[in-house]
């Protein structure tokens, strides 16, 4: 499905970044190393990129990563874009200054423990940046997953993340205008999470 939907010319969701991510970017370490889940054609990574911040991407479609390292070179910036399965990719403990998770909708029983996996990766002081829609999202047809099992709440997530210290956790009905896919009022779960220095 992905490799399908990024092999047109067109972004997908285009080529900005996503707008809680920009809101909260002044959160992660400055020009620290970020890691970018589900990056789909790169827009978040880049942007973060062209912030000072050391990028790795990573994303199951190599259809989708080959977009995004063409964007990074359009916008004369450079990303680590990798190919992987988020069920299996090895985040390195205690190495990572910032992890992006936008709109990143896998199975539940992957979700969990990709966000063991994160917490674990994360330096202390570092920050995770989350956006992602909620099982409300179902019926507004704008976007996001089909199925119940892919979506997020602020409660499972606060019990996913621990002992990450929420920053800021919220449940909102938000205008998502990101290409052609993400397209009108959505139901998201936002959450600022950081990790404790001691």
């Amino acid at each position: 499905m992905w490799d399908e939907r990024y092999s047109a010319k067109e972004f997908a969701y285009g080529t900005e970044p996503n707008d809680f991510l920009v809101q909260m970017a002044d959160r992660l370490p400055k020009g620290g190393r970020v890691l970018s889940l589900a990056e789909g054609e790169g827009r978040n990574a880049v942007y973060l990129a062209t912030r000072g911040h050391a990028v790795t991407a990573v994303d199951a479609s190599p259809v989708g990563i080959a977009k995004a390292r063409r964007l990074a070179e359009s916008r004369g910036v450079t990303i680590d874009a990798q190919v992987a399965d988020l069920a299996e990719y090895a985040i390195e403990a205690e190495s990572w200054d910032g992890v992006v998770s936008i709109f990143c909708h896998v199975p539940e029983v992957i979700r969990a423990d990709l966000h063991r996996r994160v917490v674990h990766g994360l330096k202390p002081g570092g920050v995770l940046i989350l956006e992602a829609y909620t099982p409300a999202q179902l019926d507004y047809g704008t976007g996001g997953p089909q199925v119940v099992d892919r979506t997020m709440t602020l409660d499972a997530l606060r019990a996913e993340l621990a002992p990450l210290e929420i920053e800021h956790g919220a449940e909102l009905e938000r205008a998502v205008h990101e290409g052609i896919y993400h397209t009108g009022l959505g139901a998201v779960v936002q959450v600022v999470a950081r990790k404790p220095r001691s």
